[in-house]
């Protein structure tokens, strides 16, 4: 079981994989911080100033002066605000990861595209040309 174990992670596919996946996290929080630091203060400008991150809805009635706030009491929350940049989040995500394939896609049609033949040069008569021209030469 210790030897299968070492043959999977040996196998490429899991390092790939392993590597995937710390790049994935370091991209995810790169997207995060350009949807909470950039696109939202962008869109509350041209919103007159709602800001998604501290949207949100209390279900046991009270009023709250942040989310956090709201959080600590205990009370049940609707953040909608986390969940539109959640979504947000996901867009960018989806068309970066798109992106990527469209560009690994035409990398390999260009890979494994067949080269052009080259056009067939004339480099003068064959071996067999040149025995059947001495073979009619001596038959005459």
């Amino acid at each position: 079981m210790i030897n299968e174990f070492k043959d999977f992670i040996a196998k490429g596919n899991v390092m790939d994989m392993a590597v995937g996946i710390i790049i994935g996290a370091a991209f995810t929080a790169i997207v995060q911080s350009l949807v909470g630091d950039i696109l939202n203060p962008i869109i509350a400008l041209f919103t007159g100033g709602i800001d998604f991150s501290g949207w949100f809805y209390a279900l046991d009635g009270n009023t709250y002066a942040s989310l956090d706030a709201a959080t600590e009491a205990g009370a049940p929350v609707f953040a909608v605000g986390k969940f539109i940049m959640a979504v947000i989040n996901f867009f960018i995500i989806a068309f970066v990861v798109f992106m990527l394939v469209k560009m690994v896609n035409r990398v390999k049609a260009a890979a494994e595209k067949p080269d052009e033949v080259a056009p067939e040069v004339q480099t003068g008569p064959s071996q067999l040309d040149i025995l059947i021209e001495i073979r009619d030469a001596l038959k005459k």
